[in-house]
């Protein structure tokens, strides 16, 4: 990934992941954050372990972040795109929808 694709995905990224680390870090202490998304064998969502990474990269100085930081940048920046076109009509407040988000440093509400 050249530099040019890097400084694209921390923009993407910056722009889509709006909770601060600790914001993000009490959210996925809650029982809400780890009922919400899919979960294999009965253990933690993908969602879920997720978030804890993007709490370790938004902590993480640009210059110390990896190839495989940016992938999992890019991974964050599809989801929270595809899963914000899905949103479903009404009051999203109280939504596994928007739990789902908020594990993956995206609150709809913000």
């Amino acid at each position: 990934m050249d530099e040019d694709e890097r400084e694209e995905t921390r923009d993407r990224f910056g722009e889509l992941v709006n909770m601060t680390p600790a914001a993000l870090e009490k959210w996925l202490a809650s029982e809400e954050s780890k009922d919400a998304g899919q979960h294999k064998d009965g253990g933690e969502s993908t969602g879920h372990a997720s978030g804890r990474r993007i709490v370790e990269l938004l902590r993480t100085a640009k210059g110390d972040l990896t190839d495989d930081d940016y992938r999992h940048m890019r991974k964050v920046v599809g989801y929270i795109r595809r899963h914000l076109a899905q949103r479903p009509s009404g009051d999203v407040r109280e939504t596994r929808w928007r739990y789902s988000l908020m594990n993956w440093g995206h609150d709809p509400l913000a």
